[in-house]
């Protein structure tokens, strides 16, 4: 299929700062693009060819959307997967499939497919309501601390909460959860596994993920690991893994740990392009969103490889500030050598909210972490 400068047509379900990205590519090489989603303001509504206003989670938007293109994809999990499971069994192309999204949006059943396929990952405990994690702590069956999650719908550091006294599951969502053994670990680490319809396979490079405490947000990732190699090749040979299991076709980013035994247990993963691989747009010769678009539209894979040493900042919203957004001091951290900051194009900012990120490269990864750390100081995601 002739992909390019054509009338193909290739759908996107989300029209986020993840959608905007991919659609540099696409611009690039001149693909029609179709953007689904709820807001009006979405960060895609600029860049597609076309821009669809309709509720991601909404059977009839998402199934209708889906019939006007060729080949669908995502840039957020949480979608209609019926509709998606309709328009496949009419011949679109879905990538990825209905069947990977709906393991993987509900993370009570992502963490069960580990277990069946015998992937390493913490010991948990299902729940269908949070009331149940109290009775299973009174009676022995569950120890404090412990990391609950939601089953559905967290993100950006939704969702998730580490529990240490009874207390602290005050307020929570009531619903299905599961609650994680707190695993002692040294790293949070990522690998991003590109797939082609053709089962072409390619990794990039092993990250390590630098949060920040309260929010539960990525603050820095750092590409390559600061590890020993052979804990990059177990990493990267366990991302694999996932990835068969799955069979999934475009990206799979593998979130893990690295255990103080240098063992690697798998957190969960994203299948789209991630966070963990915003700085491949400067640092490597293919970035994740060129991959993306490689692997669904089954063309050959990029080179994954870094050509130079990346950090990533995430742009979050300070604390005390929502409304119109204002980017304070961005020229004078455009004045360091090899930053490049990426706005989201969000108008409206808010605690932590992701509004955009800055990537810095340098052949010394220790230098460029230290530029990063300045970048931080310096900018901040004010409201005027």
């Amino acid at each position: 299929m002739n992909y390019f400068s054509s009338n193909f047509k290739l759908g996107i379900l989300g029209g986020g700062q993840l959608g905007k990205m991919l659609l540099n590519d696409t611009r690039k090489f001149d693909i029609y693009t179709c953007v689904l989603d709820a807001s009006n303001e979405a960060p895609c509504k600029i860049a597609s060819n076309e821009f669809h206003l309709g509720d991601l989670l909404d059977y009839d938007a998402v199934y209708n959307f889906g019939k006007q293109v060729d080949v669908l994809t995502i840039e957020i999990e949480n979608v209609n997967v019926d509709a998606l499971e309709a328009l496949e069994k009419e011949g679109v192309k879905v990538y990825p499939s209905a069947k990977t999204l709906r393991t993987i949006q509900n993370k009570a059943t992502q963490k069960l497919f580990y277990v069946d396929n015998d992937l390493p990952t913490a010991p948990f405990t299902r729940f269908a309501y949070l009331s149940e994690i109290e009775d299973a702590i009174e009676n022995g069956g569950i120890t404090l601390p412990f990391v609950w999650k939601a089953a559905q719908f967290g993100y950006d550091g939704n969702g998730v909460k580490v529990v240490r006294v009874l207390s602290d599951l005050e307020g929570l969502p009531k619903g299905e959860c599961i609650a994680e053994n707190l695993v002692p670990f040294k790293n949070e680490l990522a690998v991003i596994v590109a797939r082609n319809a053709s089962g072409e396979i390619k990794t990039f490079p092993v990250v390590e993920m630098e949060f920040h405490p309260e929010a539960n947000q990525v603050e820095y990732v750092i590409c390559p690991a600061r590890i020993d190699n052979d804990v990059a090749k177990k990493a990267t040979e366990v991302a694999l893994k996932v990835s068969k299991a799955f069979n999934h076709v475009g990206l799979l980013a593998v979130e893990m740990f690295q255990t103080e035994n240098d063992n690697i247990l798998i957190n969960e993963v994203a299948p789209r392009p991630h966070n963990s691989g915003h700085q491949t747009i400067e640092a490597n010769y293919t970035s994740q969103f060129e991959q993306h678009l490689r692997a669904i539209l089954n063309l050959p894979l990029g080179r994954t490889d870094s050509k130079v040493g990346g950090v990533m900042v995430n742009l979050v919203g300070a604390e005390g500030h929502t409304g119109n957004v204002v980017y304070e001091n961005i020229e004078t951290i455009m004045k360091m050598n090899g930053v490049t900051p990426h706005i989201y194009g969000k108008k409206q900012t808010r605690p932590f909210r992701k509004m955009g990120h800055v990537t810095i490269v340098n052949k010394d990864l220790n230098e460029a972490r230290r530029v990063a750390e300045d970048v931080k100081k310096v900018i901040k995601v004010i409201s005027d």
